[in-house]
């Protein structure tokens, strides 16, 4: 199950529910601490030393805990109770060159402006170079807002307890944040608090890779049909088609009035001249993705209205990205198959007539609105990747990277959607296609990322066809 994002409110309430039932405030920090204790592990080697600061409160009590399951490391523990005498110690701790620094001086019922002492330490540790755990939350930062309360920690790394703060989602405190990981399991009481959006894990995608009988054939696995491309936008339905076959459907067609260079750069997947020919190949697609570099000056008339009559009557799932967004109604089409827009925020803001800012401000409401407004499912793109409907809680992606901001990562995304939705072992099961397509698109992301080198779309498009699980 995807882990719910909680605000403070809601946290506080479970922890209540969990002191009630009998379970102790001491169980829950042993298991917290241990958490603390086996990630500090993973991103360290034997023998590096880690400086441990403990606050006052109970996440100041997790690293203390932490610290006595941390073997085989160099463990130095700092109680910072008053910033302006505990400056003058950290500062020498951190000349000897920690490998990891833990972050357990304020937790998330922080509400407060720091005082100029607590912002100065902050400040201290922040110019150094050494990477920073934050537990639960960067200290210094609103949990619920993703306000800095005058300085925050830069951390590197941010574990969360229990659940995920809905604050640290916000696009002003990635800086802060830096990589999100999860302890969901830390004692605290069954089960957690429904939530309006949940964090979708690498667990929740396990069993999605599509799986092919041994004695089926290319007709039993989905075509997909891509309409896209025109002057000057050649490439971008080439690397939907290329991605689509990423997700192995059994044929991949674009649908094109750019024919000669489409054509001149595909092998495997099949490319039509756009004219009154393609209906009748149209009709034979399982599956519909359509917006794919449709933003040349030539595009027809009739391609736009195609485009539309196919999202109000088409009985198969249909995709709609890029320049195609601003063809499609605020209404709910007239088929009841499934439709999913695919906004970037800039379109976003363009779509709901407000600014971009607006929409990262609150990504959540934003994607909520036009699920409203258009009657559909909503992927909307950006940092932590959303998908919501106009009801129910949402499912925000947990994988990808700032590596991902290049041209062609949408069309690679919107390909790769068609060629699962577009195979019969997801029908009735288009949310869960359209979810572990944004998560394995992350997942790509991070793997090339990982690697340290430069990496571009055909870098991607290979790396979606890796096997995530073994």
């Amino acid at each position: 199950m995807p882990l719910p994002i909680l605000s403070v409110a809601q946290v506080r309430d479970w922890e209540k529910r969990t002191w009630d039932a009998g379970i102790t405030v001491e169980s829950v920090i042993e298991q917290a601490g241990k958490a603390v204790a086996q990630l500090a592990a993973q991103v360290t080697q034997s023998g590096d030393s880690i400086l441990l600061l403990a606050g006052k409160g109970n996440n100041g009590s997790d690293t203390r805990i932490a610290a006595k399951h941390l073997s085989g490391r160099q463990v130095k523990i700092l109680d910072v109770t008053d910033p302006s005498e505990d400056l003058v110690v950290m500062r020498h701790c951190l000349q000897e060159d920690p490998a990891l620094v833990v972050d357990g001086l304020f937790g998330i019922g922080l509400n407060r402006e720091l005082d100029e002492h607590w912002q100065k330490l902050i400040h201290c540790l922040n110019e150094t170079d050494a990477p920073v755990l934050s537990v639960d939350c960067p200290s210094g930062m609103d949990a619920d807002n993703g306000l800095v309360q005058g300085a925050a920690i830069e951390a590197a790394i941010t574990l969360c307890l229990g659940s995920l703060k809905r604050g640290l989602l916000v696009n002003s405190a990635a800086k802060y944040v830096g990589q999100l990981r999860i302890a969901s399991r830390i004692g605290l009481d069954d089960p957690a608090p429904e939530a309006d959006s949940h964090w979708v894990t690498e667990q929740d995608m396990r069993g999605l890779r599509p799986q092919r009988n041994p004695a089926s054939h290319k007709g039993s696995h989905g075509h997909v049909g891509i309409i896209g491309g025109s002057t000057g936008y050649h490439g971008a339905p080439i690397l939907a088609g290329r991605a689509s076959l990423r997700a192995h459907p059994g044929l991949v067609s674009i649908f094109t009035p750019a024919y000669q260079p489409v054509s001149a750069q595909c092998q495997s997947v099949m490319v039509h001249p756009w004219g009154r020919g393609c209906m009748d190949a149209l009709s034979r697609v399982s599956a519909l993705v359509a917006g794919p570099g449709l933003a040349g000056d030539d595009i027809e008339d009739s391609l736009r209205q195609t485009v539309l009559n196919l999202w109000n009557q088409s009985g198969k799932p249909m995709v709609i990205d890029a320049s195609a967004l601003d063809w499609v109604p605020k209404e709910s089409p007239e088929s009841r198959a499934f439709r999913l827009l695919t906004p970037h925020p800039g379109e976003a803001a363009r779509l709901l007539d407000c600014s971009v800012d607006e929409v990262e401000s609150d990504r959540l409401r934003a994607g909520r609105a036009l699920a409203e407004q258009f009657g559909v499912t909503v992927l909307l793109k950006g940092r932590h990747t959303i998908l919501t409907q106009a009801n129910g809680p949402a499912l925000v992606n947990s994988t990808g990277n700032v590596g991902l901001a290049q041209g062609g990562s949408g069309d690679v995304l919107a390909g790769f959607i068609g060629g699962l939705l577009g195979q019969p072992v997801f029908r009735g099961r288009e949310i869960q296609a359209v979810t572990y397509a944004a998560w394995k698109h992350g997942w790509a992301a991070d793997q090339l990322t990982a690697i340290g080198d430069y990496w571009g779309m055909d870098d991607l498009i290979n790396a979606l066809g890796k096997r995530e699980f073994h």
